[in-house]
Order: structure tokens, then C-alpha cells, then sequence
């Protein structure tokens, strides 16, 4: 199927049954939902295979069945990696199907492995991006493209979204005949809805963006994998160059990834003055400096050697100030307790308005943390005096 037109009917398919196999839900639901779905009305079984999430009952409702898989991760553990070939082996195996479809780089490698140990009679992969770039070391080059050859041997199709992708696996001997390019982007004169001037308005003014700025935004993961490190760099050249480009970044944290944006890279880019994160439509923005703050947020353990500087930073922030102690290092000091180079948690030093609990807080409890302190959001539970509904603003300690 094609996103410039509409899909093209499919014939001799019903009663087959296929598996997608993914790391996350989400990219089941939201990235192959409409593909998935449009194989189910042709008659097919459809069936998606991937780590148990929020997205689960979105996919089922929509008649797609799910599998659970335990030792799907998205991070470096090859230990799981390796228990995900067992697992899926099995899984096959009682299931039977006739397509096995696999994606993202990691099922990507091992599913097309499992498939063929399974005996499963078709199996597709999708490269959506290969894990290494011309930018990228020998070693880890070698290894990814050594890893996808020996992958290629197992399916009888790959299916390459990028054009430079193409040309890689070309050179690295899969036959020309498993090769099929699909392309990749949105046509936008189908998918781009009507402008209107007041909607631009509205969410120029919730981002804090001036009118006349010129608008470059970002959706994605924050990790620094989607190219966020590249990003910041322009800015800060951007700054320089064009005052009036302001960068917007939407997209939600990623805990799980090794290469996830911190609260420094944040704040980092939100110091230069033209990169703004979507947390300002709540009327929340980090700050490089104490003075220019309206509260402090607190992710790690006190230190002895830390405290001065807590306190005095603390002082620094104009009155009335608020305080949030975010995670289990920020609350009591984690699993630091005890060590005698640490005074435990941020109460220790300084009044705390807010207590995260998590190790590490989902960034979805962060988010309701704060807009309840603030008072966006309204329940039963007693809020601390000092919420305001005012914007504030939060360096991060």
C-alpha cells in the first residue's frame, strides 16, 4: 500500500494468517495500524507480536489479536535478545503461520532468525533504517551490516523504506531480486489539513512563539538516535545566523533507551533561547539560570559537597519559590542511603513543595506532578499552598 493513493486490492490472501513482529506496541497500533487492519479485511489472520503495552487494547479492539512477548526490549540487553529467539521460536511454532513480517532493527534480526528456524514458509522483513551510518565508527558499521547480510539470508523479501539503504545492502551481497524499495514520507497534499490563521495563532501563543518567528519543529523520541544532538547544533549556528528561526520539539522521553535526552540536554537547548520543548503549552519552561526561575527541580541525591550549592542556588531563586523532588535519588537519595558522602534526599536542605515518587517517575507522573502543583489540573486530593496557576519556570538541579 501506498501512502500517495489508495490501496491496492488483495487477492488469495484469505485465510492466511500473518504475524507482524515489533519491539513496542505502539509502532504496532499507530505505525502498521492502518496496514494491519487493511490485510485483516482482506480475509487474513492478523496477528502482532510485541512487548505487552498501553497500546494492546487499541490493537485488539481494532480485531487484531496480540502476542506477548517477555524478552522484547528496545534497549541493549543482549541476554534478552537472545531469550527473544527462543521465545518467538516457540511462538511460531504453535501458532504456524504463513507469513512472518518483521520490524524495527532488533526483531528485525532475530524474528527473521526465528522464523527460519521455525520453518515458517514466508518470511518479510521491513528495514525501516539501517543502525549504522556512513558517520559511524568501522567497528559498529561492520557489525550492523554484518548482522543484517547474515539476517537477509533467512527471508525471501526485504522491503527498504531509504534509497541510501538500498544501495548498502546491494553492496553487502543480498540478491537484487529480495530487494523491493518502498519509499518513505508523506504526501502532503493529501494528508496536510486546511490552515487556519486563528489554530496557528492559538498554538503559537501556547508554545510561547512570537508572531513573524519563523517555526522549524521536530516530532519524535526524545533520544539522541532521531538526531536531536544534530539539531541543537544548528540552533545554536541558527542563532546566529537567523534570529528569527525558533526550533519546536515535540515528543515524548524514552526512559528505555540508553540514548535518551536528560534533563541537561534539555536545559542545555533551551538555554540558547530558540529551542522550545511542548512542555510550554502548559506554561512550563526550563531555565539555565536560578534567578530566572520560579522553583527548582531536583533529580538526584544531596551530597555533603553538593549542599552549598543546592542551598545557594535555592536562594537564588526570586520569592515565592517552589521546590519538586523528582524520583527516588531526588526523595531520600535512592539507593545511595546511607553512604556517608551523601545527606539523603532534597528536604535535607532545602523545603520541598512536591515529592515524585519513581525510579525513574514515568514521564507522564512528571507531567501530572507538576500541572497539579500548578493547579491545571483539579481533583480531590490537597494541593500545597504555594500552587498558583501562574507559568512558571524550573531549572533542573
Amino acid at each position: 500500500m501506498s501512502a500517495a493513493g489508495p490501496a491496492l486490492p488483495m487477492t488469495g490472501v484469505a485465510g492466511r494468517r500473518l504475524v507482524h513482529v515489533t519491539t513496542a506496541d505502539i509502532s504496532l497500533a499507530l505505525l502498521l495500524g492502518p496496514q494491519l487492519r487493511a490485510f485483516a479485511d482482506a480475509g487474513m489472520e492478523v496477528i502482532g507480536a510485541s512487548a505487552p503495552g498501553p497500546f494492546v487494547d487499541e490493537l485488539v479492539a481494532s480485531g487484531i489479536a496480540h502476542e506477548p512477548l517477555r524478552h522484547a526490549t528496545r534497549s541493549m540487553a543482549p541476554g534478552h535478545d537472545v531469550l527473544a529467539v527462543g521465545e518467538l521460536v516457540r511462538l511460531f511454532r504453535r501458532l504456524r503461520p504463513d507469513v512472518v513480517h518483521t520490524h524495527n532493527p532488533k526483531p528485525g534480526l532475530y524474528g527473521r532468525l526465528a522464523a527460519r528456524i521455525a520453518g515458517v514458509p514466508v518470511i518479510v522483513n521491513t528495514v525501516h533504517g539501517l543502525y549504522a551510518t556512513p558517520e559511524d565508527s568501522r567497528a559498529r558499521r561492520a557489525v550492523v551490516y554484518l548482522l543484517e547480510r547474515a539476517a537477509s539470508l533467512c527471508s525471501q523479501a526485504e522491503l527498504v523504506q531509504n534509497p541510501d539503504d538500498l544501495a548498502v545492502l546491494r553492496r553487502l551481497g543480498v540478491p537484487k531480486d529480495k530487494l523491493v524499495l518502498l519509499g518513505n514520507g508523506v504526501d502532503l497534499a493529501r494528508f496536510g489539513p486546511p490552515r487556519h490563521e486563528d489554530d496557528v495563532r492559538r498554538a503559537r501563543a501556547a508554545l510561547g512563539v512570537e508572531p513573524g518567528r519563523v517555526v522549524v519543529g521536530a516530532v519524535g523520541r526524545l533520544v539522541k538516535q532521531k538526531g536531536f544532538r544534530e539539531l541543537f547544533a544548528a540552533a545554536a549556528r541558527m542563532r546566529t545566523l537567523r534570529p528569527e528561526v525558533v526550533f519546536v520539539v515535540v515528543g515524548p522521553v524514552d526512559d528505555a533507551k540508553g540514548d535518551a535526552l536528560g534533563a541537561a540536554d534539555v536545559a542545555g537547548a533551551t538555554a540558547l533561547g530558540n529551542v522550545v520543548f511542548d512542555l510550554g503549552r502548559f506554561g512550563i519552561q526550563f531555565v539555565a539560570s536560578p534567578r530566572h526561575a520560579d522553583g527548582l527541580v531536583i533529580t538526584g541525591p544531596v551530597t555533603r559537597n553538593m549542599s552549598d550549592a543546592l542551598r545557594i542556588a535555592y536562594e537564588a531563586v526570586p520569592p515565592p519559590r517552589l521546590v519538586i523532588a523528582v524520583g527516588a535519588c531526588g526523595i531520600s537519595g535512592g539507593p545511595f542511603i546511607g553512604s556517608e558522602d551523601q545527606l539523603g534526599g532534597a528536604a535535607t536542605v532545602v523545603p520541598v513543595d512536591l515529592f515524585i515518587p519513581g525510579c525513574p517517575p514515568h514521564p507522564v507522573t512528571i507531567l501530572d506532578g507538576l500541572l497539579r502543583l500548578l493547579g491545571r489540573l483539579k481533583d480531590d486530593r490537597a494541593r500545597p499552598s504555594s500552587a498558583s496557576a501562574t507559568p512558571r519556570a524550573l531549572p533542573s538541579a
